[in-house]
């Protein structure tokens, strides 16, 4: 893990082997790694494109944020449009702990994060598949 890591040269971010992504409150809620992010348990969340976050399916879920956050604008006039998902990478090995969160600015009314909007989907993705028969 890098703690000191700045999310402003997209081409630096492919040669990190795992990177930290914090929710608002300074809980630690998943892990960039090699163009995916992934929760805590090690389930594939989505996968990054420049900034911008999409899930498995290709939707646009928001973007990271310099201080190692996954934000969206409120209110979208117009989602980007939905990309085709590349192959479900293998499931990584998520350490024990990582580093703390830095002090996390707070945000302005027009900017949410995604976690704290929708955190139980994002972080529960198991329990959001149907069940096996």
């Amino acid at each position: 893990m890098r703690p000191d890591v700045v999310f402003t040269d997209n081409n630096y971010w492919s040669e990190l082997d795992m990177v930290p992504i914090y929710r608002t409150d300074g809980a630690w809620v998943a892990v960039y790694e090699g163009g995916h992010l992934f929760n805590v348990e090690g389930e594939w969340v989505g996968f990054v494109v420049g900034r911008e976050v999409f899930d498995p399916a290709g939707e646009y879920l928001g973007f990271l944020s310099d201080d190692r956050r996954l934000l969206r604008k409120r209110a979208l006039s117009s989602p980007p449009p939905r990309r085709q998902p590349p192959p479900e990478p293998s499931r990584p090995s998520i350490p024990a702990n990582v580093p703390l969160a830095p002090l996390l600015r707070e945000l302005p009314f027009h900017i949410v994060d995604v976690f704290v909007e929708e955190g139980e989907n994002l972080l529960y993705v198991s329990e959001t598949r149907p069940d096996m028969q």
